[in-house]
């Protein structure tokens, strides 16, 4: 994917460009679909889909009429189990595969009809990256950057450096690509993403089969680029890697979307619960239960509960009342493991 060029530019900050203000004719549910009738906003979102499937010719229903909204500046987190449909989404974005139902729109434009303006301004790195081994760094870019019909041969050195400054490879530019770690590997793909000014970022599982080192390398670089003014879309299955860079999260399962939104609402979206600490936890179970508590669980000294619509310290009360010892009481913040799998009912790969 090039941008069109701009002369001696080789800076990486997100150029800004005026939106349309009027719906592009054709934009809203694909005739036939379930898809509902409203549409996103245009104005502050970088990818927004309504009703976007796909089915493959063996039947498969790898996405089932997912509405996305990432926001414009944002670290927006994809994720969800192996299968759930992350990569095919990804596909359908960068117009890789058509959609079998709904629309997207990417940068505020219409896909696949806006398709030359808008993926110039974007930088993907899919499905891991491929170089030929047996040239240096700055030569595979350089065969990349030639392959931009736009790209200014006589900057193109600039660009080059730029790109490889920006990722912290200059100074092992003309390493063979075969002598580099898994993770300058993977800061080459992402160069490979930003030798021309970018406003969204994707990146599919940035971080997959990287040592500890190498991720924290890709994880401090997606924070640089997002805040140098670029949206970056990061497609992980990895918790930490949410925690650490995501300012908003979208969870897919089984090819629908489960969950779409800032972090911090992810953490809250379950039901609270109180933990009490107790010499006498069958007691404590049974008055909990007398409340009204649910999903009440007991380990050794420890009772816990989902607090519903009752108060902490009505819960207190009644148990000191029922004659329970209470060494202590608190309603802990549920971890974002615990989010995910209550949303996807698998697993997580909490590695790394």
């Amino acid at each position: 994917m090039t941008v069109p060029s701009s002369g001696d530019e080789v800076s990486f900050g997100a150029p800004r460009r005026a939106r349309a203000d009027a719906v592009p004719a054709g934009y809203g549910p694909a005739a036939g679909t379930d898809a509902p009738p409203a549409e996103p906003p245009l104005e502050g979102y970088a990818l927004a889909t309504r009703g976007l499937s796909k089915r493959f010719r063996s039947g498969q229903l790898a996405v089932d009429g997912i509405d996305l909204a990432v926001p414009s500046g944002s670290v927006y987190g994809f994720l969800g189990p192996n299968g759930s449909g992350k990569t095919t989404t990804i596909r359908m974005l960068l117009g890789l595969i058509q959609p079998t139902a709904g629309t997207l729109q990417v940068l505020g434009f219409p896909m696949p009809d806006g398709q030359a303006d808008a993926l110039p301004l974007v930088g993907a790195l899919v499905e891991g990256p491929a170089f030929y081994p047996h040239l240096s760094g700055r030569a595979n870019l350089a065969r990349l950057d030639a392959a931009d019909r736009t790209a200014r041969p006589a900057t193109a050195a600039d660009r080059i450096a730029a790109a490889l400054d920006r990722v912290g490879l200059l100074a092992a530019a003309d390493k063979k690509y075969r002598a580099y770690s898994l993770g300058m590997k993977q800061r080459l793909a992402i160069a490979s993403s930003l030798l021309r000014p970018r406003e969204l970022v994707i990146l599919d599982e940035p971080t997959n089969g990287l040592d500890p080192q190498g991720t924290r390398e890709v994880r401090a670089l997606i924070r640089q680029i997002a805040a140098d003014g670029a949206t970056v879309f990061v497609s992980s299955h990895l918790l930490t890697e949410v925690e650490q860079i995501c300012t908003h999260v979208g969870v897919m399962r089984s090819g629908k979307l489960v969950f779409s939104g800032p972090l911090g609402e992810m953490r809250g979206s379950g039901e609270s619960r109180v933990l009490v600490r107790t010499p006498q936890p069958e007691l404590a179970a049974k008055v909990m239960a007398d409340l009204g508590l649910h999903e009440i669980r007991a380990d050794g000294r420890e009772v816990s509960a989902d607090l519903g619509a009752q108060l902490p310290e009505t819960v207190c009360e009644r148990l000191v009342l029922a004659g329970v010892p209470v060494a202590g009481l608190e309603t802990p913040r549920r971890s974002l493991e615990d989010e995910f799998v209550e949303l996807t009912g698998e697993g997580f790969n909490v590695d790394q």
